[in-house]
């Protein structure tokens, strides 16, 4: 009798098996941790609506440690005192199920409680909704925070209506724009460069740490070419850094300079942009975009120059993480400035 040969292997069969299991557990997890965080958020609301609502300032002390030491003592430790004032934060912070519900498919309790703080609903908004489209774990979520990202963006510098409609048409259609990913500035501390360098050792030290500057870039980033050769009139010009993103559809151009902006440079990089468009752009993708990355910018240039209706983005690079209070000090300087020409329609952004 032949014995029938097996179109897999017993070593592959108990591969293709465990990757079955380890799918359905983290499915399952997944689950378990959606009706976790959604269980949470109607216990804050039925507690905030229902016992604090409208009571004197001291009406929660005395009811909630009561109702904690019941649900301890039924379900255990994730219903203290301590947590239950929590569920009602966020549902005071999270005031629409429906954005709730939408959240937790990507987003875990940990993740509600790093958002919680943050007293900005823009802001908020923002790192909710990137941190679902970008997958952070809580650690990168919070060391996103830490480092201001959010004030960093182009994004921020726009009126309160305009973040309003960006991040719906990122909640809505899963768009995002160039103002939600273009930064100023971008921290570049883990490249290491200390005292004085030239732009071939920040080149090579980015080379040297691609994966963390595309993690400083933002989601969607893939990197494409060192030194892009562009051949124009039989002359050659180099393009330090090329990069595609998938979620724009679109090249991304990167230069690298040490020193303050120079007006000069908005030529080069429109030459590159016009050549990309014509030479490199596939028929489905959106016109290429700049970054000129700088140590310093010479900002009234830079409103002159109206770099934005060139597809430019001129942004700051530091090479060391300063305090918090003198990054915080600087961005709320550059979203006053941002507001001054928001406010003057010839003023460009």
């Amino acid at each position: 009798m032949t014995k029938r040969k097996l179109s897999v292997t017993p070593v592959a069969l108990v591969g293709d098996i465990r990757a079955l299991i380890e799918a359905a557990r983290q499915h399952a997890a997944a689950a378990v941790n959606s009706e976790l965080t959604l269980l949470f958020w109607r216990i804050g609301q039925r507690i905030h609506t229902e016992v604090l609502a409208g009571r004197r300032a001291g009406y929660g002390e005395e009811i909630l440690p009561t109702l904690a030491a019941g649900l301890v003592r039924d379900y255990g430790r994730s219903f203290t005192d301590k947590n239950l004032r929590r569920m009602v934060q966020f549902a005071v912070t999270f005031p629409d199920e429906r954005i709730v519900v939408s959240l937790i498919r990507q987003l875990s309790w940990t993740h509600f409680i790093a958002l919680i703080p943050l007293k900005d609903p823009l802001q908020r908004a923002y790192y909710a909704q990137m941190a679902g489209a970008e997958r952070w774990s809580v650690r990168t979520l919070r060391d996103r925070i830490n480092s201001m990202l959010y004030e960093r963006t182009a994004l921020s510098k726009q009126p309160q209506t305009l973040i309003a409609q960006e991040l719906a048409a990122m909640h809505d259609a899963e768009r995002m724009s160039p103002a939600l990913l273009m930064r100023d500035p971008y921290i570049l501390d883990f490249l290491g460069l200390r005292d004085t360098w030239q732009e071939g050792d920040l080149e090579a030290a980015i080379i040297r740490e691609m994966e963390a500057f595309l993690l400083e870039l933002g989601v969607g980033f893939t990197f494409v070419a060192r030194q892009k050769r562009i051949q124009i009139d039989d002359e050659d010009f180099h393009l330090d850094l090329l990069f595609y993103n998938r979620k724009l559809r679109r090249l991304v151009a990167v230069e690298l300079k040490v020193g303050e902006f120079k007006a000069a440079y908005k030529g080069q990089m429109e030459l590159y942009l016009r050549w990309l468009d014509k030479h490199e752009r596939e028929a489905e993708e959106a016109s290429p975009l700049g970054i000129i990355l700088c140590t310093g910018k010479k900002r009234e240039q830079i409103e002159l120059l109206e770099l934005n209706k060139s597809g430019i983005h001129v942004a700051e690079y530091l090479t060391a993480l300063p305090p918090r209070a003198m990054l915080m000090e600087r961005l709320q300087q550059a979203a006053q400035r941002a507001g001054l020409a928001a406010d003057d329609p010839e003023k460009p952004l």
